[in-house]
């Protein structure tokens, strides 16, 4: 269900920036506007919607209206034009003390900078923001140790800012955005202050935080690792349109045009893509078949081997054709023969995690879930095929 819904969403600034809407529709350029009538245009008619407790990147170089869309949405910058709809409530329409509600009760913000008061304690810069509401002084210490303790800082709410590293300080400033339990949370740039192992730390702890709390988060990156790590769906900015939606391996993979495929050439795909992108359907048998049926599928499907699987499709082992013609000889069943040490993955494993096993097997690698179901497999020649970039999405899977 989407909570946040955002129709032609348009920011020009300057004198007068709605004479600049005309030309837009004209198909005028961000360039042309800037040269010809002196109008900026921020963001020019952004179309998009955001899923409940999902992580929503919006990303673009300097100069792309980023952090510009994503001060519309709060209405820290006025929109020229457009909606901006909340469950189906138009902020763009809210009255001044409809707007104080929205931004104290339903939408929360993290800055790149920490912006903490030196003078504070931990606990008092995390209480800051349930302070402004005139929320009562014992609950409001209390919701603030509660996020303290989300984001791991339980034990330093005594302690002033400078006595915490950066990512203790941007934890701060997150559990800041939390205290107050909001339905989404705004993040600008809020990991580009940090050194990059803090920042890739930090990264991390988002998305267990994220596991844990279900918030709609809405991340705004110049960095393509960090959007591509945590984000469940990215929108690219250029010129203040976004040129493109999808998930990370949809803007991989599918680049919308030259200007994508520009940004995303250098990425290391082993690092993105998963074995449930490159598996296909395995051959298999359920054991009381028997191997002369084995056999008998193994010709007509061209393979050498099966997959053994029960009733409910948890993966036995494997049997090649030399052990089928074994048993049959021996007049022993499948699961006397199948071998059961067999290499497996999770379909969440990234394809550079696999290089090493499949460099040493001779098998396809099994793709199987936490109820040991099978998938699918993973076969040397997806895995070169996608990451040579010659593979498109369908269905899932890479073909």
């Amino acid at each position: 269900m989407s909570i946040i819904e955002v129709k032609q969403l348009t920011k020009i600034f300057g004198s007068e920036g709605r004479r600049a809407l005309p030309l837009l529709e004209q198909g005028w350029s961000k360039e042309k506007i800037a040269k010809e009538v002196k109008l900026t245009v921020g963001v020019n008619k952004a179309e998009f919607s955001i899923e409940e407790g999902e992580i929503f990147v919006i990303m673009g170089l300097s100069g792309s209206g980023k952090s510009t869309l994503v001060r519309l949405l709060n209405r820290l910058i006025e929109p020229t034009d457009g909606q901006v709809l909340f469950k189906g409530k138009d902020v763009v329409k809210m009255n001044p003390e409809q707007l104080r509600q929205f931004r104290r009760k339903n939408i929360g913000m993290v800055f790149q900078k920490f912006a903490l008061f030196p003078h504070r304690s931990v606990l008092a810069n995390a209480e800051y923001g349930l302070e402004v509401q005139g929320i009562e002084k014992k609950k409001r210490k209390e919701l603030a140790m509660k996020a303290l303790e989300l984001v791991g800082l339980g034990g330093w709410e005594n302690h002033r800012p400078d006595q915490l590293s950066g990512g203790m300080q941007q934890r701060v400033g997150l559990a800041r955005g939390l205290a107050n339990d909001p339905d989404i949370l705004l993040m600008d740039e809020a990991f580009s202050a940090l050194d990059p192992l803090i920042r890739k730390d930090m990264q991390q702890e988002l998305l267990e935080l994220q596991a844990r709390m279900k918030k709609t988060i809405v991340f705004i990156t110049h960095d393509l690792d960090e959007a591509l790590r945590i984000g469940d769906r990215i929108a690219l900015m250029k010129d203040g349109v976004i040129v493109q939606i999808g998930t990370p391996e949809e803007i991989l993979i599918q680049p919308a045009n030259k200007y994508v495929e520009r940004f995303v050439e250098d990425v290391d795909l082993s690092k993105v893509l998963t074995a449930a992108h490159v598996m296909i359907p395995p051959e298999m048998i359920r054991p009381e078949r028997g191997p002369r049926v084995a056999l008998q599928l193994m010709r007509d499907n061209g393979v050498s081997s099966l997959y053994v699987v029960d009733k409910e499709m948890k993966l036995q082992g494997l049997i090649t054709a030399d052990d089928a013609a074994l048993a049959l000889k021996q007049n022993q069943t499948i699961h006397d023969v199948l071998r059961s040490d067999i290499p497996q993955v999770h379909p969440d494993a990234l394809l550079n995690d696999l290089f090493e096993m499949m460099s040493e097997i001779h098998l396809p690698v099994a793709v199987v879930d936490e109820s040991n179901r099978l998938k699918g497999i993973v076969i040397k020649g997806a895995v070169l095929s996608a990451l040579a970039g010659n593979a498109v999405l369908e269905g899932g899977m890479l073909r």
